[in-house]
């Protein structure tokens, strides 16, 4: 980023105080089902001047880590053993929505494919890795709620880094 951009941005950051909230796992916090994280330096330092709200619904409603792998299967969050964990994960999108209910949140940018944050795709259900159009549950809360919701995707890095 050139200077010019980054003191517009800083600007903008004085001016409307906005708050980005940040799914975690992409500031590097090992809470993904698996125990590590999806830390994107280009993400992060693109995001370096505003006030970062992290967020990591699951860890907020106590969920272990590792934890099984999760997917929607037909609509209902369901662990890769079978086992129907659908209100555990209300339950921590609940959580997460209270946590930020006072929060002056301009943007969520949030971590692709997740069950909870996924924005433009998640896994379809069958554990394989198929991916198809849909939202994580949190997404989907946030975007019902009115707040401006991107896929950490969409910060794309022309250098191929991340």
């Amino acid at each position: 980023m050139d200077v010019r951009s980054a003191l517009r941005l800083n600007l903008m950051r004085r001016m409307f105080c906005v708050k980005v909230l940040v799914s975690a796992c992409i500031l590097g916090e090992n809470c993904k089902y698996n125990g590590k994280n999806n830390r994107n330096r280009f993400a992060i330092n693109l995001l370096k001047n505003y006030e970062i709200v992290p967020i990591c619904p699951e860890m907020l409603a106590g969920m272990k880590t590792p934890r099984p792998c999760a997917e929607i299967v037909n609509g209902v969050v369901t662990d890769e053993n079978g086992n129907d964990v659908h209100s555990e994960y209300i339950r921590a999108v609940e959580i997460a929505l209270s946590k930020i209910e006072n929060d002056d949140i301009g943007l969520a940018v949030l971590q692709s494919r997740s069950p909870t944050c996924g924005v433009n795709q998640i896994y379809d259900g069958s554990f394989s890795g198929k991916l198809i159009p849909g939202m994580g549950l949190f997404a989907q809360a946030l975007k019902q709620k009115g707040y401006k919701v991107v896929d950490v995707e969409s910060f794309i890095d022309e250098s191929g880094s991340s």
